[in-house]
């Protein structure tokens, strides 16, 4: 898989950054992928521009970055462990997934705007409507933290390809809700036992 040049050597590629770096990083986000950073309840929207970024930074220097769902991607979230046991089983059937993040024990997969609002529906007709899944959709209203967030990192990094064109949901629902289910079963097994 081809690493976007930006990421692998820019402000998204380290551990550890600064404040400047970190001003970059929310720039990246607002620019370059057109996505709505949160800083604590002060939100730079698409094409924020540096010297807004750098305003905001001022006002809130330690602020978690958060990016809003529902504004041009949704993400389906389920525990970290069936997140990467999705994210193989989702490549080796051909499947191409958006970005994909780590953050506070779960993963969250970039899908198409809207998802989360149908997400019932797509899980009915995928026949999962009645199992029990650690799955959830986050859509307009909701949030996610990216790095440079301490407890965030990418596990697939976000690309022109998969921004523009986030993945539709239903072909990467079957990995997702076959690794929740999984992984809802045993430890139901591992709670009774």
């Amino acid at each position: 898989m081809a690493i976007n040049p930006i990421l692998s050597t820019g402000p998204l590629a380290g551990r550890r950054r600064s404040s400047a770096t970190r001003c970059r990083a929310v720039a990246e986000y607002t620019s370059l992928w057109g996505w709505t950073v949160d800083l604590d309840g002060l939100r730079l929207g698409p094409g924020s521009g540096p010297a807004e970024v750098r305003a905001a930074w001022l006002t809130r220097p330690q602020a978690q970055v958060r990016l809003l769902t529902g504004h041009g991607f949704d993400v389906l979230t389920v525990p970290e462990q069936a997140g990467c046991q999705a994210l193989v089983r989702a490549e080796r059937m051909g499947l191409r997934p958006g970005p994909v993040l780590a953050a506070d024990g779960s993963a969250h997969f970039f899908v198409t705007e809207g998802t989360a609002a149908e997400l019932p529906k797509l899980l009915y007709r995928a026949g999962w409507d009645g199992a029990e899944l650690d799955l959830t959709g986050r859509g307009v209203g909701a949030s996610v933290p990216v790095p440079p967030s301490p407890t965030a990192r990418w596990l697939r990094p976000p690309t022109p390809e998969s921004v523009l064109r986030p993945p539709e949901p239903q072909p990467l629902l079957s990995a997702l809700a076959y690794a929740a289910h999984t992984g809802t079963r045993a430890l139901m097994l591992s709670c009774s036992t």
